[in-house]
């Protein structure tokens, strides 16, 4: 089985409802808060995610501050997690980090 997984760059809480519209189930925030001015708190975008019915988990990193920490807590959230799923970072090149890093180490259930 593929995983159903799209990843994105950043969402604001106004755009969940259509992302639950869309059919997915589950967010993974991999952005740390206050990387720039006006950018959404993981807080606004997890309650609008709770309202909407999805399920949410932020695994925040600075860029290069990827570590086996990151990948595990992705990991097993991703594991039991419903899909499909929307990963977003600020350009989705984080989200792509975290993900390929997970699938290398095998640690992603099929």
């Amino acid at each position: 089985m593929s995983h159903q997984v799209s990843i994105t760059g950043q969402i604001t809480p106004d755009q969940v409802p259509m992302i639950a519209e869309n059919g997915f189930k589950t967010i993974i925030n991999n952005r740390p808060d206050g990387e720039e001015p006006n950018q959404p708190t993981s807080a606004e975008i997890e309650a609008a995610a709770k309202k909407a019915g999805l399920a949410y988990k932020e695994v925040s990193f600075a860029g290069s501050e990827l570590n086996q920490n990151h990948v595990e807590e992705f990991a097993d959230f991703f594991n039991q997690a419903e899909q499909p799923m929307l990963i977003f970072c600020r350009t989705g090149n984080r989200s792509t980090g975290i993900y390929e890093a997970a699938k290398r180490m095998d640690l992603l259930d099929d």
